[in-house]
């Protein structure tokens, strides 16, 4: 008894030192920068939670500046990342961020 008594106080001292370990990752969610995945969405739900995509325009200039991204927003994240040319998005409208077109695209 006295055995697994010991046992048993080694095993929670562990679990708790390996617990307190790890320090947390904050992700990008956290933070409301997404990336879309590399496998684009097929089909999405017709949910209105606002975000405002990364549009990239192609466009790339070597003697002045030039806008390679454009913002817009789209009625979810999963109707942004079907946007092939969407990279990211952020939560929240674009005009909540003072940025991209005030018409939102669904």
């Amino acid at each position: 008894m006295q055995r697994l008594s010991g046992l048993l106080r080694i095993a929670v001292t562990t679990l708790l030192l390996a617990s307190c370990a790890t320090a947390p990752e904050e992700s990008m969610e956290n933070s409301g920068f997404v990336s879309c995945p590399e496998q684009r969405p097929q089909i999405c739900t017709r949910e209105y939670q606002p975000v405002c995509g990364h549009v990239d325009t192609r466009v790339r200039c070597v003697t002045q500046p030039c806008p390679s991204v454009k913002h817009q927003t789209y009625s979810n994240g999963c109707t942004a990342c079907a946007d092939p040319s969407v990279m990211a998005y952020e939560l929240g409208s674009c005009e909540s961020f003072g940025k991209g077109k005030s018409a939102s695209i669904e």
